[in-house]
């Protein structure tokens, strides 16, 4: 079973049709039980970080994910749930992360030109950095769905691929049992059916 952890900061209904689709079991809870008992987690968000590492804290579910991934669980975090696998972030004051990979979230503003929009929002192509399975279904320079402001650096050792937007970004991170999508592979058509299917499969699929 997939737990898709519910803390008050996504919409949550089309991830779990998504993984309907590709035959999951999935089931979205905020009970640590439940989660405890999963074979693997998905944590999404979308808004503010602020915001999602506080209700992440109130609602007692950060040292429930924390203790599961530390002990091998694999765990998938999509746009701002990707962003909270990090040590910081650095939008409007600095917040702390989970803390399971190293690098920090910062603003786009001042690295892409100043005449593309923010938040960055559409279909771009992804550009692998390296091997990983959450992409073993998907080809190079295949294209995902964005909707982001902020943008995940320092983040080498974990980064899997990135996707152009007059800058090189961060697209997905991947090392061990620590998966993110900055994309939203729910709203990414086949292309993201594939990633999901992908980090649901058992490890020697």
């Amino acid at each position: 079973m997939i737990a898709i952890i519910d803390y008050g900061v996504g919409n949550l209904f089309s991830l779990k049709s998504s993984l309907k689709m590709i035959g999951a079991e999935v089931e979205v809870t905020s009970d640590p039980a439940v989660i405890r008992k999963a074979e693997k987690l998905l944590l999404p968000g979308v808004g503010a970080f602020e915001d999602a590492a506080r209700k992440l804290s109130e609602s007692g579910l950060r040292e429930v994910i924390l203790e599961e991934v530390k002990a091998g669980k694999p765990i998938l975090g999509i746009c701002l749930g990707m962003q909270m696998l990090f040590e910081k972030s650095f939008e409007y004051g600095e917040h702390q992360g989970l803390g399971l990979l190293k690098g920090s979230v910062v603003p786009m503003e001042g690295v892409i030109p100043a005449e593309l929009k923010i938040p960055h929002i559409g279909w771009n192509a992804l550009h692998f950095v390296k091997q990983g399975r959450l992409f073993r279904y998907v080809k190079e320079n295949e294209c995902v769905y964005f909707v982001h402001s902020f943008y995940a650096t320092g983040c080498e050792e974990s980064l899997l691929a990135t996707a152009e937007y007059g800058a090189e970004l961060t697209a997905a991170v991947e090392k061990g049992n620590i998966m993110g999508c900055q994309f939203h592979p729910e709203k990414s058509g086949d292309v993201g059916l594939r990633i999901l299917k992908a980090f649901c499969e058992k490890e020697d699929a």
